[in-house]
């Protein structure tokens, strides 16, 4: 199976990219939904995160404010850092539970979409790693648009995570987004082809077709040394 790491920062345009991974019938397991679930109320995470920043995240449905918290951490590297620590765990597990679904129905190529791909250090799990990048200055007008930011609380979110340049240095393919959605299109199309080439035979013997491969063979080679040794 091939696992594809898909990674960008805030408004560089990385779940356009991602929903046109979807609509090509291209599996994408989704870190910020799995977050989300991770802080469903009752949760494991939701324990931990309301138990280091208090009640006041809460909407009175007892779910967690989003918006609220994510001004708490965007403003503060310790806490941000602390959520961080605290999410990581369920995430992971999330996000490895999710492959394996996929795994399980067949899936030879999926996409795993991780905003903090390599902070979480699971860039090691994906080959090949795109990278959704834009220039800075796109990337803070378009944030002030979409958001209602002022100059300064964009710059704050940018400068929060790791740089796009940054990832764009350790990619293995590089999408430019500074464009329009024609010129994103265009590119797009040409990553699709390059991840839905034949998968190798590493990436095959680690899809559910290759394991059960492996399994009938070795089923087959069981059987022929005990017909073997019966007619000995």
């Amino acid at each position: 199976m091939r696992i594809v790491g898909l990674t960008g920062g805030i408004s560089s345009g990385k779940s356009t990219v991602s929903n046109l991974f979807k609509a090509s019938g291209i599996p994408v397991v989704d870190a910020d939904v799995v977050a989300r679930n991770v802080l469903k109320k009752g949760s494991g995470g939701w324990k931990r995160v309301v138990a280091a920043f208090g009640e006041e995240i809460l909407l009175p449905s007892r779910e967690v404010d989003r918006p609220k918290l994510g001004q708490m951490v965007f403003s503060s590297d310790s806490k941000r850092q602390l959520l961080n620590k605290l999410m990581a765990p369920y995430v992971s597990s999330g996000i490895f539970w999710e492959i394996l679904k996929q795994w399980a129905k067949g899936a030879q190529v999926i996409v795993v979409d991780i905003p903090l791909l390599f902070e979480a250090k699971m860039d090691k799990l994906t080959k090949p790693i795109v990278v959704v990048w834009v220039s800075e200055e796109t990337q803070l007008e378009r944030l002030m648009e979409r958001d209602g930011l002022s100059e300064e609380d964009a710059r704050n979110r940018v400068m929060a995570q790791m740089s796009l340049d940054s990832k764009r240095s350790r990619a293995d393919v590089v999408i430019d987004n500074n464009g329009g959605l024609d010129e994103l299109n265009q590119q797009f199309n040409l990553v699709l082809s390059e991840i839905k080439r034949p998968l190798t035979w590493t990436e095959f013997w680690r899809s559910r077709q290759g394991a059960f491969s492996v399994f009938g063979l070795l089923t087959s080679g069981f059987f022929v040394c005990k017909q073997l040794s019966i007619g000995s």
